[in-house]
């Protein structure tokens, strides 16, 4: 029987309802409350702008003691710590080690680790060993300097890193010695263990530490250094954990919607946000701030070093040191999205599976086809049959830290015979080439690497420039027969790069057709460096490139950065559109490089007043970038040559002294100043013109023997020749200045101002 419905409305909101309906209706006020009161719970976040404060690890470990766990003992647990013992590994049992005529004593008093060595005056002295640093393949050890009494607990003052080092694996001291450097480090050498290339704050501490500030005071030249813990800890890579302890306390069913977990998002879809938080110390790179946090944008904070013959070889293969990231971007891999993760584990930092099992875990399209002879053509457990030794072979820093190259290629011995760049093949077969050499450079080379060959033979030792292309032939020769018609040789950019460096006269188009490769498959570093190294050819082709490229916001900041150099000597007329709106950019690395080339190109003259403004804005941020290295002369040098191009000279004046007080045995800034002087002398009053021209007479004669010094250190440098060389001409010394001069130009004969300043000076001699 279906229900009466009573017509009037009002007659059926005065009936009453029944318990079922009563139920039915707080049931539903209920859910409602319930979902009003989750969504606000979901709806409430912290302000975006909220301060995050370093907590340290012990506020980690009760929720994570798995990750804790493995993380403990690890690399980065075991970056930086005291001198116990507990973490000294060396053996200061009393025992000498020798160097250089240099006996040194490594001893115990009481509980204090000490040394007996060379100190900063050249005299024997006593050291205490108050740090120590790293613990494998090697570990270093750290003197405290112009510690004052009263100084808190909480700060470090100078801090200097010992070269007598502790070599873990073998259990014996070594000294590591600088590259290249075969000679006794004199006390006043900036690579002796007490200089400023020493020096803990400006080497190694901002990658060794968690949320280093270095505090340098530059008025008192003293550093009050802190950190929030000593070693790379847990906020180093996941940023400042106290928004994280402060949600995780919240009685909250979710994380904040504007924060998520309070911690860098590492796990994304994207991989960047993980490569850049391991980037600031896997790479060699320059600092534009030093704020960075887990997470942030790289090239907002760092300027990554691009491909120089100095660092990389031709074709991007390791060289120097240089830390994987410069790299690992070059590679295939980076370019399908892989990250560190994906091969490391981020708490042990150990690779996830042994052997060859981290490349074949992904690496198995079809079973058996890489981990087998029929692929990498060796017997099976030999050196030749693992991944990395053909993929990422090593090279060895620091003496006994085998590091291998992260670009992840496949091996080319025939770019090395048509380039000769290096290839993998020939770092383990170079030495059967030992057999067809003299006994005693079978000698000196049979226990070397792969990496003491190639440097050999770019010195000029010819039998080992020819071992290498043997081996190099031998093996291209090798990979024909192995993979026959089937074996690929795809583009490479040393295929441009290299003949460009080699003076080719053709080759300008080939590096103009490697810039331009926009592909996703060339690296970004590797077409930069292509657009830096070409940037002062005013080439009309690539000016047009660098304005598509620096206008891109898609385009690598890397990649944009090196395309606004070009425009430093271009015109007024064609500059000035492109410079000016890059001063907003959004990347910082941009807007720096182009508040630089701005000011150092021909549009600066002609910017209005509105402009130069907007010009100055951005320099200030390229100062603060500056004086993150203010324990540095360097840095006020260069913020003293930006002063004098807009005209603050007694800020200039300010900083070159600022520079000489910092490091006084420099060379550079006495010599800018004292032209400075000399530029501003006829603004002055005759009395101050008199004070400007003796003060700069006296920065030039203080500054003469320390360029002396600095050619006798570098005398295959031909600027250091040149400036030494000018320096002795402004001295009066006209015979040593022309030997000087010449030596330039037989370094150099192709620098215009080289053989200018030597023309000259031979026309001054003939004429007296």
């Amino acid at each position: 029987m279906r229900p009466r419905i009573n017509p009037n409305p009002r007659s059926n909101l005065s009936r009453p309802i029944n318990s079922r309906q009563k139920l039915w209706l707080s049931v539903t006020a209920i859910v409602v409350i319930i979902a009003g009161a989750v969504f606000a719970d979901y709806w409430s976040a912290e302000p975006a702008d909220i301060s995050l404060g370093f907590v340290g690890r012990d506020a980690c470990v009760d929720c994570h003691q798995t990750e804790t766990q493995t993380f403990i003992g690890s690399d980065h647990d075991k970056a930086m710590d005291l001198a116990t013992e507990e973490t000294v590994l060396g053996d200061f049992n009393d025992v000498t080690f020798e160097h250089d005529g240099i006996v040194s004593r490594l001893y115990r008093d009481g509980e204090r680790f000490m040394i007996n060595t060379e100190g900063p005056t050249g005299e024997m002295e006593d050291f205490h060993v108050k740090y120590v640093f790293g613990v494998s393949p090697l570990q270093q050890y750290m003197v405290e300097f112009d510690r004052p009494d009263d100084m808190p607990e909480n700060e470090i003052s100078r801090v200097q890193v010992l070269r007598i080092s502790w070599d873990t694996l073998k259990g014996e001291w070594f000294y590591l010695r600088p590259p290249d450097v075969t000679d006794k480090l004199e006390p006043d050498d900036q690579l002796h263990w007490t200089g400023i290339a020493q020096r803990w704050q400006t080497m190694c501490a901002d990658c060794h530490s968690t949320n280093l500030k270095s505090n340098f005071d530059p008025a008192s030249n003293r550093y009050h250094t802190t950190f929030s813990e000593m070693d790379v800890s847990c906020e180093s890579c996941h940023g400042p954990g106290s928004l994280h302890i402060q949600l995780a306390n919240k009685r909250s069913l979710f994380w904040d919607r504007r924060h998520g977990y309070g911690l860098a998002k590492l796990k994304g879809e994207d991989p960047k946000p993980q490569l850049d938080t391991c980037a600031p110390c896997h790479s060699r790179r320059s600092v534009m701030d030093n704020d960075f946090l887990a997470g942030n944008e790289y090239c907002n904070f760092y300027q990554l070093e691009l491909l120089r013959p100095e660092t990389y070889h031709g074709d991007g293969q390791i060289k120097d040191e240089v830390y994987v990231y410069g790299s690992f971007i070059q590679s295939k891999m980076y370019h399908k999205g892989i990250r560190c993760t994906d091969c490391h584990d981020p708490h042990s930092l150990k690779l996830k599976h042994p052997g060859n099992e981290t490349c074949t875990s992904c690496h198995q399209h079809a079973a058996g086809k890489y981990d087998v002879p029929s692929h990498h053509h060796h017997a099976p457990g030999t050196a030749g049959a693992m991944c990395v030794n053909c993929h990422m072979p090593h090279t060895t820093y620091m003496e006994v830290d085998a590091r291998r190259d992260h670009s992840l290629r496949i091996p080319r011995p025939d770019l090395s015979v048509q380039l000769g760049t290096p290839n993998a093949c020939s770092h383990c077969h170079v030495k059967d080439q030992l057999k067809d050499l003299k006994p005693e450079v079978q000698a000196e080379f049979g226990n070397q690497e792969y990496s003491k060959w190639l440097l050999a033979a770019e010195q000029g030792n010819q039998a080992i420039a020819d071992a290498i292309k043997a081996s190099d032939l031998w093996c291209d020769q090798a990979c024909d027969q192995w993979y026959g018609a089937e074996r690929k040789r795809p583009y490479h950019f040393a295929e441009a790069l290299v003949p460009f460096r080699r003076g080719d006269p053709e080759s300008a188009q080939g590096m103009l057709e490697l810039i331009a490769r926009d592909d996703g498959v060339t690296p970004a570093i590797a077409r930069a460096t292509a657009i830096s190294e070409l940037a002062g050819s005013r080439n009309n082709a690539l000016r047009e490139q660098a304005e598509r490229i620096a206008e891109n916001v898609n385009e690598s900041p890397i990649l944009r950065a090196a395309a606004v150099q070009v425009f430093a000597s271009i015109s007024p007329a064609l500059a000035k559109p492109v410079l000016l709106p890059l001063l907003d950019d959004e990347s910082r690395l941009v807007r720096s490089e182009a508040a630089r080339t701005l000011l150092s190109s021909r549009s600066f003259a002609g910017l209005t007043e509105l402009e130069r403004g907007r010009l100055e804005r951005a320099l200030e941020e390229v100062k603060d970038g500056l004086m993150v290295a203010d324990d540095r002369s360097g840095a006020h040098m260069s913020w003293a040559m930006i002063c004098e191009q807009l005209g603050r000279i007694q800020e200039a004046v300010d900083s070159y002294e600022t520079a000489i007080r910092i490091e006084p045995t420099v060379t550079g800034p006495r010599t800018n100043y004292a032209a400075l002087l000399e530029r501003i002398v006829g603004q002055a009053a005759p009395n101050t013109a008199q004070n400007y021209l003796a003060k700069a007479q006296s920065l030039r004669k203080e500054e003469l023997p320390l360029l002396a010094r600095d050619a006798g250190l570098a005398p295959d440098n031909a600027a250091l020749q040149y400036r030494y060389g000018l320096a002795l001409y402004l001295n009066g010394q006209m015979q040593e200045a022309k030997e000087r001069l010449e030596r330039a130009v037989e370094l150099e004969p192709d620098v215009p101002d080289f053989q200018l300043a030597l023309k000259l000076l031979n026309e001054k001699l003939q004429s007296q």
